[in-house]
């Protein structure tokens, strides 16, 4: 979905639309799934990277600009926990019992003119 909003600064306010967001490209070089005896599955992807490509515009009193954008978020590590009820009263289900995230290196590049 586009992510559109505003935020305020001394200078104004600063009105600021994302569009056409799309991943472009997912690196899962370390990436395992273990089994946890009796409460459900573990989930470990270490060093991932993720780019997104997008269309970006701004809106201030002073100026307006808009123009392409690239997101790439690299060195990240996740840990997540799925807990999966054993019973027979129905479909087999699955929960999130934990998650944990950390990323190292954000870089943004953003093309336009003003």
């Amino acid at each position: 979905p586009d992510l559109t909003g505003h935020e305020k600064f001394a200078l104004g306010n600063v009105k600021y639309n994302i569009s056409r967001i799309h991943v472009t490209d997912v690196e899962l070089p370390s990436a395992s799934i273990s089994l946890l005896p009796g409460s459900g599955i573990k989930l470990v992807i270490g060093n991932a990277s993720l780019t997104i490509d997008m269309n970006w515009n701004i809106r201030t009193w002073m100026f307006k600009d808009s123009g392409r954008g690239t997101v790439h978020i690299s060195k990240v590590f996740v840990t997540a926990i799925f807990s999966t009820p054993l019973d027979n009263a129905g479909p087999a289900s699955i929960s999130l019992t934990s998650c944990q995230t950390t990323s190292g290196d954000v870089d943004i590049k953003l093309n336009g003119k003003t």
